[in-house]
């Protein structure tokens, strides 16, 4: 599975206000259309699905195919309620998955 997953928010944030989460992650993602040097296939291994859920609550979700970049990075907008948690979740083809959390702290 992938490692190092970062989410960055915006310094300051207001209660209501939209904001940009960005996200990234590093992993290798292997299409499985490549071979070894023996001519074995390498097996597929990619990510393939992406949650963000903010205090529990889904906000944002992509579902992705062979055509991810390795180390995808990912950004997306949602309006901040509150002050709370934000949780990213990344879930590659074997089923592994890894999650990150930061504060959203609202002023």
């Amino acid at each position: 599975m992938g490692r190092n997953p970062r989410i960055k928010l915006p310094d300051t944030i207001k209660a209501g206000e939209v904001i940009e989460v960005k996200t990234v992650i590093t992993h290798v993602m292997e299409t499985g259309n490549r071979h070894d040097k023996n001519g074995q296939r390498i097996p597929r291994d990619i990510i393939n699905t992406f949650i963000a859920k903010f205090e529990g609550h889904e906000v944002f979700r992509a579902e992705f195919g062979p055509g991810i970049s390795a180390n995808p990075y990912l950004a997306f907008e949602m309006r901040v309620p509150g002050p709370g948690t934000m949780e990213i979740t990344w879930i590659d083809d074997h089923g592994a998955s890894i999650t990150a959390t930061a504060p959203v702290n609202v002023a």
